[in-house]
């Protein structure tokens, strides 16, 4: 019996035991939580660091909307090195209450002139590298705040920058980062601007920034008030404000600050080049969506990971998870399940839409193509050579790429003899890393989403630009066996795992939500989505809750690892659950963290306002008002 007939019958009123961990549905409005839900009439900004909150509401307390307030907590985070750098990628959907649509921001990094398969394999890799100059590619960051704040903002880029520059100058640094510097001095050494900034005791026991210590960067505030610079010239001779934006972006792509990024990208051995920096663009695209119960979902198309979400939904739709229970075994199981035949697509098939062979996308967020998978599901035991499906049959087109599926495999490559525990601790450690999220909505009904990400620490600074350079290279693959869509290519935007969401319901925002952690993102904004969804929790609520982690997909940094059956609980799970999920064939981990934080913003149209949420550890934190 297949899963999709199974839950079916279960649907039509089969008796099973719900084991709910939380709470029963029912009572799950006196769940308590941690921390407070955020809320506001006006506006609310969340992020990653409780600094980079009050950068945006900085903007909002000055007049400007949701999306001045999220460039603002944008410059901020990188400036504070919060699992980026000014040298990253952003990524982000906005809704425009004026036209009442949804917009994509593709602000990713392209590699540079040179990236091609045999460059790297005659170094002898498997992968693009996963630090250092050879592993970015150029910085889209820049790029994509500024024409967010040209296209859909108010206000000047003075203004919005205004928090960032001042926190350039100096800013009490908090002490996870600091500490971060400490532990990866070693690395940090072996690239000297970078070395010079974040090692300002190089030489004494401890060489990094003490907690609470004035923590500058010079040259940094230098390339920012460039911008400025360009934009104030730009005005004083007659420009727009929109016009004296694209001066600034014109200055970091093809001026001054170009030439010296690629200077000291060269210098450390990296490849980028002026005409990569000046032939690589923003874009403004439509994102993809699906409908889960009524629910619009809008998520960015292939070039991020963010269609397994609406993949996942569409499978799910078709089951009774209410009836399951919340967290109990049969309900982990099933998601398991899903996340893996979405996963794997993934995989195989998305890669970016603006080289060839064009993505199968139509096929792939199929409803057809979604019942077709479910029914693959078979028995209680899990599949751990689960492989992409054939999505070209639901959009009338045959897939040229069979010959390719017959081999693919993620067994093999992950065998459990051959790990050690420090290895797969670091294998974990590895899904759940990286990004931030910025989370941003404002009583005019502008919103927006954000996982931006990128030169996280250890970083290689580009020079005397002051600008961390992005690792994104390493989601690269080489050979066309492992993913004919992510074959690395100079002007190629590799496949990342950055995945801002944005619902709609009745035609007005819903629930806007994003959350840091690799490739965790989609299997947790899955599961907070249908705690809000299925199980009647608050955003705060469906925040803290506790989430499972699968690692039986292919990760999409260093040499690319899946660990099929490998599944991660949260603490709070019962011995019962834990049994029966070990006797499907699961290899269990616990921990308290089982996901990265995530920030949402929910829209309360009854009452008019929205509910700030957080996850109750990490630095994220929000502002309302």
């Amino acid at each position: 019996m297949t899963l999709f007939s199974r839950t079916l019958r279960l649907a039509s009123g089969s008796t099973i035991l719900l084991l709910i961990i939380l709470t029963s549905v029912g009572k799950v409005e006196t769940q308590q939580t941690e921390k407070p839900v955020l809320h506001g009439r006006h506006w609310v900004a969340i992020t990653g660091k409780p600094l980079g909150a009050t950068a945006g509401a900085r903007i909002f307390e000055k007049g400007g909307n949701a999306v001045d307030a999220a460039c603002a907590m944008l410059g901020a985070v990188c400036t504070m090195y919060d699992v980026l750098s000014w040298g990253g990628e952003t990524q982000a959907l906005i809704y425009n209450p004026k036209t009442k649509k949804v917009y994509g921001i593709n602000a990713l990094g392209a590699a540079p002139t040179g990236a091609t398969p045999e460059f790297f394999k005659q170094k002898e890799m498997e992968y693009p590298p996963s630090s250092g100059p050879l592993a970015a590619v150029t910085p889209g960051t820049p790029g994509g705040l500024l024409v967010m704040l040209a296209e859909f903002g108010t206000m000047s880029l003075e203004e919005v920058l205004q928090p960032a520059i001042e926190m350039a100058d100096g800013y009490p640094i908090e002490r996870s980062m600091a500490n971060q510097m400490e532990r990866q001095k070693r690395q940090i050494k072996q690239w000297p601007y970078s070395s010079e900034v974040f090692l300002p005791h190089l030489g004494e026991e401890r060489e990094a920034p003490y907690p609470g210590e004035i923590f500058r960067q010079p040259d940094l505030k230098r390339t920012l008030e460039k911008l400025v610079e360009a934009e104030q010239e730009a005005l004083a001779g007659g420009a727009s404000r929109k016009e004296a934006i694209y001066a600034a972006y014109d200055r970091f792509y093809k001026g001054d600050i170009a030439r010296e990024f690629t200077r000291g990208c060269q210098e450390q051995g990296g490849l980028i080049t002026m005409e990569d920096l000046a032939n690589w663009q923003t874009y403004i695209e439509e994102p993809v969506m699906t409908t889960y119960k009524g629910i619009e979902v809008y998520k960015l198309t292939s070039w991020v990971q963010g269609p397994v979400l609406l993949q996942m939904l569409n499978m799910l739709e078709n089951v009774d998870l209410e009836s399951m229970g919340y967290n109990s075994a049969e309900y982990i199981h099933t998601l398991y399940q899903v996340m893996n035949l979405a996963f794997a697509d993934r995989d195989f098939y998305y890669g970016d839409p603006y080289f060839p062979p064009e993505e199968p996308i139509r096929g792939l967020l199929s409803k057809e193509y979604a019942k077709a998978r479910l029914e693959q599901i078979i028995g209680e035991r899990n599949d751990l050579d689960a492989k992409p499906g054939d999505p070209y049959p639901f959009q009338g087109e045959e897939n040229p790429y069979l010959h390719l599926l017959e081999k693919w495999s993620n067994v093999g490559s992950s065998d459990p003899g051959t790990w050690s525990e420090e290895e797969l601790k670091a294998y974990e450690e590895s899904f759940l890393a990286g990004t931030t999220s910025i989370q941003s909505a404002d009583e005019e009904g502008w919103v927006v989403s954000v996982t931006p990400s990128g030169g996280w620490m250890p970083a290689c600074l580009a020079g005397r630009t002051g600008i961390g350079m992005s690792q994104r290279m390493q989601s690269f693959v080489l050979d066309e066996e492992k993913n004919p869509f992510n074959v690395v290519e100079p002007g190629k935007r590799p496949r990342a795992t950055l995945t801002p969401s944005l619902a709609l319901k009745d035609g007005r925002p819903f629930i806007s939500f994003s959350i840091q952690g690799g490739d965790t993102q989609d299997q947790n904004c899955l599961q907070f989505f249908l705690c809000m969804v299925e199980f009647g929790m608050n955003v705060q609520q469906a925040c803290e809750a506790p989430n499972i982690v699968s690692y039986q997909m292919q990760s999409s940094f260093g040499v690319h690892a899946a660990r099929p059956g490998r599944l991660r609980l949260n603490n709070v799970i019962p011995d019962d659950v834990r049994e029966r999920l070990a006797d499907m064939g699961y290899e269990l981990s616990f921990g308290r963290k089982t996901s990265g934080p995530m920030n949402a913003i929910f829209f309360d149209w009854k009452h008019g306002t929205m509910w700030g949420g957080s996850s109750n550890y990490g630095d994220d934190y929000g502002i309302a008002w």
